[in-house]
């Protein structure tokens, strides 16, 4: 119904965001393909984010070709203030925004952002919220995350932090090791991927980090494994496993579509009840997931304001709106339940035709 959607949204504002000033030929925004009426539509994209204790309000609209409107709202010690509104024909800089303001309006092209512009050009009172899309916004589609991240744990002190991370989610894995290997024309197989193949073919006779991920059997010496012959959802609690313990240490907002995926209820839910323990989460860190798995709809897991249900219209739009918009009773209501029964709406309706 469009969940995927939004995970996307984010993950491109944060790439208008950083990529502006990289004189793009076009901008990444896709309008409604559904409707031939919005075709030459701007795309509207806003965030609320908290960025070294203030709070803030920045969107823009955009075609693929130019930026329509861009704003930026800032909330210092509670007060609202003004930093800049613009329009294609108007700018318009609140008093409490400093620095060579018209030098950056300048040097603003039609398709790029005055935030990126700003910063680029040295504006440190703008860079916190260029920072937050930068190093804090971290997003990942359904595939998740590579390896590389945590790979990159795996080469210093860090390494016994994945490996206690996984241990405590009972992967039953004792250590790990990347291993340098050269690649060899026996390895590239007549069905690859052909960008894979490609790459390996251009490879062959270079080094490639690989994982070897040991197991204790009971046995004098623990059995090694790569990586690749592990489970799926070994595999990818692995891939988010650098991405995650980074998140909850800096205190970032971390973006996951289909959380559920490869992932036991169990898993799903010893992750999300990180994100709730204050001793865990000492910096604040954010998840915001996507997911199909219903029993995660549990009071003793969230709070109310907390979920939020994707439906799908008749003209085919994404409509979003939240659990409290129905009032369940405070630690009463079984909204697995009542979700599944329809109380709240967001169900497909599936056809027994066969």
């Amino acid at each position: 119904a469009g969940k995927s959607n939004l995970v996307d949204a984010l993950a491109t504002m944060k790439y208008v965001v950083t990529h502006s000033t990289d004189h793009l030929a076009e901008l990444p925004v896709t309008p409604f393909l559904l409707d031939s009426d919005c075709e030459d539509n701007e795309t509207m994209l806003e965030v609320l984010c908290v960025a070294e204790g203030v709070r803030y309000q920045y969107g823009f609209r955009a075609t693929r070709h130019r930026v329509t409107d861009e704003w930026l709202f800032a909330w210092p010690r509670g007060r609202l203030q003004v930093w800049f509104e613009r329009t294609e024909k108007t700018w318009n800089f609140g008093s409490k925004l400093t620095g060579d303001k018209k030098v950056w309006q300048r040097a603003t092209r039609p398709n790029s952002l005055y935030l990126s512009t700003a910063v680029s050009l040295n504006s440190e009172q703008l860079r916190p919220v260029y920072d937050w899309f930068e190093q804090k916004l971290k997003v990942t589609d359904a595939q998740g995350w590579s390896n590389l991240y945590s790979m990159s744990w795996c080469r210093d002190e860090r390494k016994r932090e994945i490996v206690d991370f996984l241990n405590v989610a009972d992967f039953g894995i004792s250590d790990i090791r990347v291993v340098e290997e050269e690649y060899h024309p026996s390895q590239i197989r007549k069905d690859m991927n052909p960008d894979l193949k490609q790459y390996m073919e251009k490879s062959t006779g270079k080094k490639s980090p690989k994982l070897r991920l040991s197991h204790n059997t009971g046995k004098n010496a623990p059995n090694e494994l790569q990586l690749e012959d592990e489970s799926d959802g070994t595999q990818r609690f692995f891939a988010l496993a650098g991405p995650w313990l980074d998140s909850m240490k800096n205190g970032n907002v971390i973006v996951f579509d289909e959380l559920h995926a490869s992932l036991h209820p169990v898993l799903v839910r010893f992750l999300t009840d990180q994100f709730h323990n204050p001793r865990l989460n000492a910096s604040g860190a954010q998840l915001v997931f996507t997911t199909h798995d219903t029993s995660i709809l549990n009071q003793d897991a969230f709070r109310r304001d907390q979920i939020w249900f994707c439906e799908r219209s008749e003209k085919q739009e994404t409509r979003l709106f939240r659990l409290t918009d129905f009032s369940p009773r405070k630690g009463l209501e079984n909204l697995e339940r009542s979700y599944l029964t329809g109380r709240y709406g967001a169900l497909p309706f599936v056809e027994q035709r066969f």
